[in-house]
């Protein structure tokens, strides 16, 4: 069974970090496109990344290009957002998703190309 565990949430103020780790167990995601989203109350759930099969490979949303990074250990069956510079409008749920086969095309911010989902980890930003 697929699962896919977040974790590294917390209250941070603003111009702050934090550092999301998504763990991937019963199955080895390495080199399948992985990415995260986030869900603010009240909104829709948006794109935040995809790393696709290489550091080389990533995608940012406009609102977090230059801020978030994220990353990959395949060793570890492991994803990872650093998020620096923290903002109030950052405050959401993170999610991780994995996609079940390996090419992703130009729709990598479109929920329904995932097929795994994690549960979740909070994000609040204070200002």
């Amino acid at each position: 069974q697929v699962q896919l565990v977040e974790s590294g949430g917390g209250l941070v103020q603003a111009g702050g970090s934090l550092r999301l780790s998504c763990v991937a167990s019963g199955r080895t995601f390495s080199s399948y496109p992985m990415g995260w989203f986030r869900q603010a109350p009240g909104k829709e759930r948006e794109f935040v990344a995809v790393i696709k099969w290489s550091s080389l490979n990533t995608y940012y949303a406009d609102s977090v290009k230059g801020r978030f990074t994220i990353s990959r250990d395949n060793a570890k069956n492991t994803m990872y957002l650093q998020m620096n510079s923290l903002k109030a409008e950052d405050t959401a749920v993170y999610y991780c998703a994995a996609r079940n086969t390996r090419f992703i095309g130009s729709d990598y911010h479109r929920i329904n190309e995932y097929d795994y989902w994690g549960q979740g980890t909070q994000v609040t930003v204070s200002s």
